[in-house]
């Protein structure tokens, strides 16, 4: 028998079909479900999903247990490519690295599998990425940016980072050079401390936050992008205000801060079936609700504000149905 189970998700309420019967509750019994990502250890997608894996498995029937392995390569590519691949029993989910579905959009190769097509669980957060660099450099505002060529860390091809130093570049003029090969965040990081890189192209601002007591005093803030400011940098322009009066550069930045809304989230490979899907889902919405975990995440100074597997899935199906003439001035202006 169905059973119709409602939870209270995050800032507001939602009700879910969960449980498609006894078989479906039985399934993760003493099974062990794999979160994947694709950057390497230190990184804020592997503190993220090393929080999830302590605390989602006392929100599913059968308690299962998580382990995570990191996958670093191709921007992310690899480890969500091996996803697509993967077993499709539930057993399996991965951390979808954030410029993939903009690299989807645009029409970019290197993808196995359409991000429509994967399940989605849920993601921990909804916030800017900004693109800095470091407090010695003389680089302090984008208008800087375009005196002279900036090289800023950066992972992949399939990276945010990669995309959106070419972006900048073609929006508004910048002489921003991604530097790839950084496995992880962390890494990147550390090559802007150590004077490697002047600075990286691009990291969401929780996590400068979470690396530094102070980022405004060991960072030069130059642009963010999303669709409103973040409260601890208002005077940082959005990027959307730096090319307000273009309506065909502003309708590619919009799309773009609306895709990048989706910043750590999680999915399931294709054709998981439906009902352990929902429980899925169920766990992360309970594992993000869990005060364990609200409060590890404030120790490790983490970001929360997540949406629900059906919030993301809308989401994403909004921007692969963007109409092609717009993903053509898209994907030239990545270019």
């Amino acid at each position: 028998m169905i059973a119709k189970r409602c939870i209270r998700a995050f800032a507001g309420a939602s009700c879910l079909l969960a449980a498609g019967g006894a078989a479906a509750d039985d399934f993760f019994t003493q099974k062990t479900i794999t979160i994947t990502l694709g950057l390497g250890a230190g990184g804020s997608y592997d503190l993220y999903s090393r929080m999830l894996a302590r605390h989602m498995g006392k929100h599913i029937p059968g308690n299962p247990a998580f382990v995570v392995q990191n996958r670093p390569g191709a921007g992310g590519m690899l480890a969500y490519n091996q996803a697509g691949r993967g077993p499709r029993d539930g057993t399996l989910i991965t951390a979808v690295s954030q410029g993939l579905l903009l690299h989807e959009v645009v029409g970019q190769p290197g993808l196995e599998f359409s991000l429509g097509s994967f399940n989605w669980i849920g993601n921990f957060t909804q916030e800017n990425n900004v693109t800095a660099t470091w407090h010695t450099s003389a680089i302090k505002t984008i208008a800087d940016a375009k005196t002279r060529e900036v090289p800023l860390a950066a992972s992949g091809a399939g990276s945010t980072s990669a995309q959106l130093a070419s972006l900048f570049n073609n929006l508004l003029g910048t002489k921003f050079k991604a530097v790839m090969g950084y496995e992880s965040g962390a890494q990147q990081t550390l090559a802007m401390e150590r004077g490697e890189m002047e600075g990286r192209a691009t990291n969401t601002w929780s996590s400068y936050k979470a690396s530094f007591a102070e980022p405004r005093s060991r960072l030069n803030v130059l642009v963010q992008i999303g669709l409103r400011p973040e409260l601890d940098l208002p005077d940082v322009p959005l990027l959307i205000e730096l090319i307000k009066d273009n309506p065909e550069k502003l309708a590619v930045a919009r799309l773009v801060s609306e895709s990048l809304a989706v910043a750590r989230p999680f999915a399931a490979p294709p054709e998981v079936p439906q009902a352990r899907v929902d429980l899925l889902r169920r766990g992360f919405e309970g594992a993000v609700s869990d005060p364990a975990l609200v409060a590890e995440a404030a120790k490790l100074r983490l970001e929360l504000s997540p949406m629900t597997g059906r919030e993301v899935e809308t989401i994403v199906r909004s921007a692969l149905a963007t109409n092609p003439a717009a993903r053509e001035t898209v994907s030239k202006l990545f270019r």
